[in-house]
């Protein structure tokens, strides 16, 4: 059990029945009344962000979350399958769980697979790939005004913004939180 007061960045924990986390807090005590504590929390299944107050001696149940390393096998429609790298196991995760950055994940990386009493509700992409490109335009000779970029689509059918300077079967290092390029590999 952990109590309102108790509350940091980072905290887990149910409420009402869903699964939330503490994004940021403030513990607040008026001049007149009875001290609180102002939480922004944000549902781990829906996603949603919301504003309470809570009472410092008010006790919620601890979430505890799990974080296992898995590698991404291959997908079927809208199930994609990863495997457990201890014990080998195969386990089919719906596509709504995948984050924004796992259009960069190509078949056999690793990844984060996150779940609460064994139900996944995540994937979290490694933050950094390297990614072939397969398709953009030649650059142009003497075309170097600053910050000129062209699109360019990845072996794995994502495509991105790089500089004019990236040709057709270069390999990028790509940030997956932004979709940036970082630089060439």
């Amino acid at each position: 059990m952990i109590s309102a007061g108790d509350f940091r960045n980072g905290v887990t924990f149910e409420l009402d029945g869903q699964l939330v986390m503490v994004i940021e807090f403030q513990h607040v005590k008026p001049g007149k009344g009875s001290a609180f504590v102002r939480a922004k929390i944000k549902n781990l299944i829906s996603g949603s962000v919301v504003e309470r107050t809570f009472n410092p001696n008010e006790k919620y149940q601890d979430a505890m979350i799990e974080r296992r390393n898995m590698q991404y096998l291959y997908n079927d429609g809208n199930l994609y399958y990863f495997m457990d790298l201890e014990n080998y196991e195969q386990v089919p995760i719906n596509k709504s769980a995948l984050d924004s950055g796992f259009k960069f994940v190509k078949e056999n990386m690793e990844c984060k697979v996150v779940s609460h009493k064994g139900n996944v509700f995540a994937v979290e992409s490694p933050l950094f790939v390297e990614l072939l490109v397969i398709e953009t335009e030649p650059g142009i000779r003497g075309d170097t005004a600053t910050n000129v970029t062209k699109p360019a689509k990845l072996e794995t059918g994502a495509v991105i913004k790089v500089p004019v300077f990236i040709n057709s079967g270069e390999t990028l290092r790509i940030d997956t939180r932004t979709g940036e390029y970082l630089e060439r590999a």
